[in-house]
């Protein structure tokens, strides 16, 4: 894979993830070689929107250079490292080509796999795209006010969630398992998008104030199926519970995730530098370098 330059808050993370793995490593045993890794998932695990974009994909994909998996394989040192994260992919495209270009996903993966991350299931019924453009659409011809969303669309989210993702997202973690039979494999969550205690932002993140829980509702049920596929798996899960306080509202330097409006990254709604930064250091936690 052609590397591209890191840039300098990029490296000092990596450095320091290294020296942290470095010191707590046994010094009479060497960890388990966790190369080759393969890197699967959605926008939230491409880093769709930070810059440099990875030149080698089509750049329908968004894949950034300083997306989570590629700060992971950096830290660990992996000698294979092959990313084939895109953006708009649910469970479907680890089958079927999502680009003509884009081999499926679950073809990277074989049975010399040693580590797999991912992100996936938010694409899955379109439910993402849906929640956010109905509920910033309904948000804003009430001006803020009320639960115009929630009113609309009911339970209509979560139920496409429990009934249709979490058993897609459970086939997946399956299949990438068989595929991959001594991998660890690790699954890691949506980070928070709303603020946890229900508030909002109208200015940035058009959502009427009623529809914040609503939303939060909704998330919270998607991170609970990945959680319960991952546990019914033998699956890693990868907690994201430290990205509360740190969601599309807050300031610069705080969110980990921008905003629909005025925020940095050219695809809003995404983790931005520093939010992958966070997703990378829970994943190598969790997997325990």
């Amino acid at each position: 894979m052609i590397k591209a330059v890191r840039t300098g808050i990029a490296a000092a993370f990596t450095m320091t993830i290294t020296a942290g793995l470095a010191l707590a490593a046994a010094p009479a045993q060497a960890a388990p070689s966790l190369s080759p890794y393969v890197a699967m998932g959605d926008s939230y695990s491409a880093g769709a929107g930070i810059v440099p974009v990875d030149p080698t994909v089509t750049p329908l994909c968004a894949r950034s250079t300083l997306n989570y998996p590629n700060l992971v394989a950096d830290a660990l040192g992996v000698q294979s490292f092959t990313d084939v994260t895109c953006s708009d992919a649910d469970t479907q495209d680890f089958y079927e080509k999502q680009y003509p270009s884009v081999i499926p996903q679950l073809d990277a993966v074989s049975k010399d796999t040693k580590l797999v991350t991912l992100t996936i299931g938010g694409n899955n019924n379109d439910t993402l795209v849906k929640v956010i453009s109905a509920c910033i659409s309904a948000g804003t011809g009430t001006a803020g006010f009320g639960n115009p969303c929630e009113t609309i669309y009911g339970d209509q989210f979560t139920n496409d969630i429990l009934n249709k993702t979490y058993p897609a997202v459970k086939k997946a973690l399956n299949d990438i398992h068989a595929k991959a039979p001594s991998a660890k494999v690790a699954i890691v969550e949506y980070p928070q998008v709303m603020p946890a205690d229900n508030s909002n932002c109208f200015l940035t993140m058009p959502i009427a104030k009623g529809d914040v829980a609503y939303i939060n509702k909704i998330e919270g049920t998607l991170n609970g199926v990945v959680e319960r596929a991952a546990a019914e798996t033998g699956t890693t899960f990868v907690s994201m519970q430290s990205s509360i306080g740190h969601d599309s509202c807050k300031p610069i330097g705080t969110r980990w995730v921008e905003p629909a409006l005025w925020g940095t990254n050219f695809v809003p709604i995404h983790p931005n530098a520093l939010g992958m930064q966070k997703m990378a250091a829970q994943t190598l936690a969790a997997i325990g370098g």
